[in-house]
């Protein structure tokens, strides 16, 4: 799993997380667990972003082209917009 994958999974957990602790579905033990999920997939999502964007000793370029792209399109940003 990459990091924009560890992202979505970790915004569709969060959603399931408060489904299950305040929607229909009210059951707080699934709640719980799943936003402990989350939080380990959105800790994942942001050491990939991190790791992706450092220069490794001078001689890496960073994030590819196509990790870059997806890290925008699953953020709901689309590269060259600027908010």
């Amino acid at each position: 799993m990459n990091g924009p994958q560890h992202y979505s999974e970790a915004e569709w957990l969060a959603e399931r997380a408060h489904h299950f602790t305040y929607g229909d579905g009210s059951n707080p033990v699934i709640g719980a667990a799943l936003a402990a999920e989350a939080q380990v997939h959105a800790t994942l999502a942001l050491a990939a972003a991190t790791a992706m964007q450092a220069a490794v000793d001078g001689s890496e370029p960073g994030m590819s082209g196509p990790e870059f792209a997806a890290w925008h399109r699953v953020a709901g940003v689309k590269p060259g917009e600027r908010g």
